[in-house]
């Protein structure tokens, strides 16, 4: 019976992986404009409040960061760099907020982790793209900041009525 139990807990923990990379790649290539770029703004990254929940999150966006950086022009560079940046950020944000009990610290944990980490992408963007540093990490923070803070709202409301760390 363990045995089983395990079993239905495993394909279910793939089954939500699956699901929320694959929001997480809609959410991106549908508006690829706002997606990629020294100025973003890629409201697929309100996901990234799921990682303070439950770590399996942070393997689900990860991955769907990889995918949706497929349709990036900058290519393999930002599939390799956006996918390391989000799996760095996201357990920053993890084992931060991992002994955290109030959910809207936890969520103000991962807004800033992630807001200050945009330095990755706009170093990426410095590199492959030749934009300016500074006014790239200003504006892809700026766009990531609003982002999460509409994330938090969200994640906040689903937090009451779904028990997101199972």
């Amino acid at each position: 019976m363990e045995q089983k139990t395990h079993q239905v807990s495993s394909a279910r923990n793939i089954a939500v992986t699956a699901v929320i990379a694959a929001l997480y790649v809609v959410a991106t290539v549908a508006i690829p404009f706002a997606s990629y770029g020294p100025v973003q703004l890629r409201f697929s990254e309100a996901f990234n409040h799921l990682a303070v929940f439950n770590k399996r999150y942070i393997v689900a966006i990860t991955l769907g960061v990889f995918i949706a950086n497929i349709w990036s022009p900058y290519g393999i560079i930002d599939m390799i760099v956006g996918t390391l940046q989000t799996l760095l950020m996201l357990s920053i944000s993890y084992y931060l907020a991992n002994h955290v009990k109030n959910i809207v610290t936890r969520l103000a944990i991962s807004t800033i982790v992630d807001t200050l980490m945009m330095w990755v992408i706009a170093a990426e963007l410095y590199y492959v793209a030749k934009t300016p540093f500074w006014a790239t990490y200003a504006w892809t923070a700026l766009g990531e900041f609003v982002a999460l803070v509409i994330g938090a709202i969200i994640v906040y409301i689903i937090s009451r009525t779904i028990d997101l760390e199972k």
